[in-house]
C-alpha cells in the first residue's frame, strides 16, 4: 500500500464516521457521542498530512502515534454506540469498527517497522 492508497483510506473512513455520527439520535448522549466520534474520526486523515511531512523518525514515530490514539479512541466510540445502542443499522456501524481496527493494526506496524529501523541505525 503507498502513501496515497492510505491517505484515500484514511478520507474515506472518516467519511464513514461523519457518516455514522450523522446517523446517531439528536437525544443528549447521541449529540455527544456523535460530536467525539467526527473529532476523533476525522482525526486520522487530517493529521496523516503531518506525519508526510515528519522531519526526522522520531518525528514520524510520535505522529503516527497521534493517529494510534485517536483511532483507538474512535473504536471506543464505536463500541459505546453498538452497546447503547445509538445506531439502528448495523452494517455501516459494523464496516466502521473494522475498518478502524485494520487501520489501527497498520499504524502498529508503521511504528513498529520505525522503531526497528532506528535501532539499526
Amino acid at each position: 500500500m503507498n502513501k496515497y492508497d492510505l491517505e484515500e483510506r484514511l478520507i474515506r473512513f472518516a467519511i464513514k464516521m461523519i457518516e455514522i455520527a450523522e446517523s446517531v439520535p439528536k437525544t443528549k448522549a447521541g449529540n455527544i457521542i456523535g460530536n467525539q466520534l467526527i473529532r476523533s474520526g476525522t482525526s486520522p486523515a487530517l493529521n496523516y498530512g503531518e506525519v508526510q511531512s515528519a522531519e526526522s523518525r522520531k518525528d514520524f514515530i510520535h505522529k503516527v502515534k497521534i493517529i494510534l490514539k485517536e483511532l483507538r479512541e474512535t473504536n471506543i466510540c464505536l463500541k459505546i454506540i453498538k452497546l447503547k445502542p445509538l445506531l439502528k443499522s448495523s452494517n455501516l456501524l459494523q464496516s466502521g469498527a473494522r475498518e478502524c481496527v485494520e487501520l489501527i493494526s497498520i499504524f502498529v506496524s508503521s511504528v513498529k517497522t520505525a522503531k526497528k529501523n532506528a535501532i539499526k541505525l
